[in-house]
């Protein structure tokens, strides 16, 4: 069969309902630069490589090397499939050849750092590949049996592991680590775009206690840093490392043309006459049945497992009896073996239908697929081009469509192409400084190495401070040679880098067994008791809750019905950092505690009807973070139509669509954003609007709302008045995780809201004059808040 192009495909997908496709942008092909091989490269390398079938490497590849090969920290920012890993593997792998040669057989070694298991597995796939005598590469995780970790740590010079490893078993038990630490010439720290908020405060800590304790066995390791495009990767990178990086960011890589979709799924109206818009995974199911059918080998990404084995499900009922065997779903929590097979299957085209989660994204090595559909926005800009960016076969033209969710945010897109088109994607926000983070960090490096005055630099501005704390609170000890840890067990145990607190298991009753685990944070409002919760596409009912043990107890089976956790939350301004005036309106950026209870679940129908609401006895949670707010005096808001009865409704719905639009302009997931909104704070005696980090300590992606609060409330206001409902829906003022239910919710008196916070905000926005006035902006310690 031949396959259609994309016009064609796009054509065909949209059948009688060609309105569903509100955009269509051309990217044109790119031309390959190539570059000559750097005569330094061992000649056994070049050999396999040039075996391998590649004559010439692209001017990208060969920047990055010489960089590496000068001993200079560098990061690589270019596209999807454009062959950054030959970067770093060019020196590194020359010099562990030549290494090997050294009389004591060791020579120099590598470490290479990845978000996610598989992709380390990739990379070693493709090491043993090249078969080069003397290197001697092993994957190291949770799942490497003890007795090949004792051989890894004596023999092996290229370690292929994750953060959490490095953090967990390679740096407290550094002494085992030592012939290897004392021959440390490379890091890769690889797709280093996921390392954003918290989470990248935490590796930022690894690093640099990585960088301490290497130079404990004098070695002083370069760093490469890997990325999907970021906005000033070299400042990512740098905060990351603590150190000046040096970026290449010009893709010499070819790639063909690719023609990018902006797709809205149809209203339809329901037996009461109510609007609802098609769901966007059944929406995508059926485009992935219609690529298949069409002989188009395509990945549909979805933002969850759940939603992935909905899509994979739906394609497979759509299709064919002799094409259900060539769809399937791929997403973490398969086994590597099942993963493994699949990834081969799509490489051979035996697959041409697969529903992925972004465990497919994270650098799994397959491209040169001739369509991607994006089911819903997937947390940033960066991921758009990155997932985007696995369509394109040997130079063909490729397609790629975005099918907006019901969301403000998705609907702002799809009908302002600029937003994607029209803008370079996000810079990756990180505050190595955050003291939650740091300073379980500086203790865990304590009992590392004691900390000495000369280590205080590398961890920053922050540090002496926070051990001085340390010390106060009886954590560590402090001497005249430094800061020592004076307990017996290790804090890395306690400290995880992908979460605040200890998470929470889900055990079945009946046997004992763990089936999964939820986050500290989510834990109350996901598996209370009662709960109703899906896993790997099966319902479980949790019969209890125990918060002492750290266990969900759950029975697996499906009631009916499913539950929704209600929660009452309130907010305490600590400290006004920075703000504004904007007339009478005044915003405000600081340190604030969040204060938040699971109070009730209801239990809904398939239909959503609501069958009960049952009261929970569960703990007020306490969040210290950073927010961004915003308030408005009463009569102002009465001379805009917003009555004084009218104001919780208007403030929540505006509170509920500024969080959605927040990841437009900062690299934050909607999950990472929390909001309050009330009629009457008693810290400021006003209406008041506050949008938090849902991490503590915060994760900086309120600030970057607070930079750019005029844009980023104007996008607000634009997704909610262009929202067809008449009075309000998930596309614009609805949020998904409403601990009230979404009530009470006002979209006019949103708009009006926002059309007065902009008036105002936007009114100051003018050159200053002669005397240099213009808007008022105050920042600094400790203002008082109003």
């Amino acid at each position: 069969m031949d396959r259609p192009d994309p016009a064609t495909l796009l054509a065909a997908l949209a059948g009688d309902d060609p309105g569903r496709v509100v955009h269509v942008h051309e990217v044109p092909a790119r031309v390959a630069t190539e570059a000559t091989w750097p005569t330094w490269v061992e000649p056994t390398l070049l050999g396999a490589l040039l075996g391998a079938g590649i004559e010439r490497p692209w001017s990208h590849q060969v920047e990055v090397a010489e960089a590496a090969h000068e001993g200079r920290h560098v990061v690589v920012a270019t596209g999807t499939a454009s062959g950054k890993s030959l970067g770093y593997l060019l020196p590194a792998l020359t010099d562990l050849a030549e290494g090997s040669r050294a009389p004591n057989g060791r020579g120099a070694t590598a470490l290479y750092l990845s978000p996610t298991k598989a992709l380390a597995a990739d990379q070693l796939t493709r090491v043993d590949a090249l078969a080069l005598p003397g290197v001697r590469a092993a994957t190291y995780d949770g799942d490497t049996p003890t007795d090949e970790r004792r051989w890894i740590r004596d023999h092996a010079n290229l370690v292929l592991t994750n953060p959490d490893m490095l953090h967990h078993s390679v740096l407290p038990n550094h002494d085992r680590w030592a012939s290897f630490l004392r021959a440390l010439r490379y890091v890769v720290v690889d797709e280093c775009h996921v390392y954003r908020g918290v989470f990248g405060a935490h590796l930022a800590a690894v690093l640099r206690r990585l960088r301490r304790v290497a130079g404990r066995y004098r070695s002083s390791p370069t760093f490469v840093f890997a990325s999907a495009t970021v906005a000033d990767p070299d400042q990512h990178a740098g905060r990351l490392l603590g150190l000046p990086v040096h970026p290449v960011t010009v893709d010499g890589s070819p790639r063909g043309a690719m023609t990018f979709a902006l797709w809205e799924p149809p209203l339809t109206t329901d037996a009461g006459g109510e609007l609802h818009r098609t769901s966007t995974l059944t929406e995508v199911g059926s485009m992935l049945a219609g690529c298949v059918s069409r002989d188009v080998q395509t990945v549909a990404f979805a933002r969850s497992r759940a939603g992935v084995e909905v899509v994979a499900g739906i394609a497979r009922d759509r299709v064919s009896g002799t094409l259900e065997h060539r769809v399937a779903a791929y997403r973490g929590g398969y086994l590597p073996e099942e993963r493994r097979e699949l990834e081969t299957d799509l490489r051979s085209r035996r697959l041409l239908g697969l529903a992925a989660t972004n465990a497919l994204e994270l650098g799994v090595d397959v491209s040169g697929l001739d369509a991607v559909l994006l089911a819903g926005w997937p947390g940033t800009l960066a991921s758009v081009w990155q997932q985007a960016g696995r369509a394109g076969r040997s130079g063909d033209p490729s397609l790629a469509v975005f099918v907006a969710a019901d969301d403000p945010l998705d609907t702002f897109v799809v009908h302002h192409p600029e937003s994607i088109f029209g803008r370079g994607v996000e810079a990756a926000v990180v505050d190595p400084d955050n003291p939650h983070v740091l300073a379980p960090h500086l203790a865990a490096a304590a009992a590392e190495l004691p900390i000495t005055e000369d280590d205080v630099d590398v961890f920053g501005p922050q540090a002496r401070g926070l051990l001085e704390a340390l010390v106060a609170a009886g954590i560590l000890r402090r001497r005249p040679r430094g800061w020592f840890w004076g307990r017996d067990d290790r804090p890395s145990d306690h400290l995880s880098l992908r979460g605040a607190g200890e998470p929470v298991r889900i055990v079945e009753t009946r046997t004992g067994r763990v089936v999964g685990t939820v986050d500290d944070a989510a834990a109350h409002a996901q598996v209370h008791t009662g709960a109703v919760h899906v896993h790997q596409g099966q319902s479980w009912v949790v019969t209890e809750l125990d918060l002492e043990d750290r266990a969900a107890f759950a029975v697996r089976g499906d009631p009916g019905w499913s539950t929704q956790a209600r929660s009452v939350s309130e907010f305490e301004i600590g400290r006004e950092l920075e703000h504004e005036q904007w007339g009478p309106l005044r915003v405000s950026f600081g340190a604030v505690t969040v204060r938040s209870q699971v109070v009730s679940f209801l239990r809904r129908l398939p239909g959503g009807e609501v069958v009960g609401e049952h009261p929970l006895d569960l703990p007020v949670r306490s969040l210290a973070t950073k927010a961004v707010w915003w308030t408005m005096p009463v009569d102002e808001l009465a001379a805009a139509g917003v009555d004084e009865a009218g104001i919780p409704g208007a403030a929540h719905a505006a509170e509920h669509a500024a969080i959605g639009m927040l990841p437009l302009f900062a690299t934050a997931d909607r999950w990472d954003i929390g909001g309050v909104s009330t009629a009457l704070h008693p810290d400021t005696g006003l209406p008041t609007i506050l949008i938090y980090d849902g991490h503590p300590g915060g994760a900086g992606f309120a600030e970057r709302g607070y930079r750019r609060l005029r844009q980023w409330l104007r996008a607000t206001r634009e997704a909610i008045a262009a929202c067809e409902c008449p009075s309000g829906c998930p596309s614009c003022i609805q949020s998904p995780k409403c601990g009230n239910g979404n009530e009470p919710l006002s979209k006019t008196g949103a708009v009006a809201l926002l059309d007065l916070t902009l008036g105002h905000g936007e009114r100051l926005v003018l050159p200053v004059d002669a005397a240099g006035r213009g808007a008022e902006r105050t920042s600094g310690a400790g203002h008082p808040a109003r």
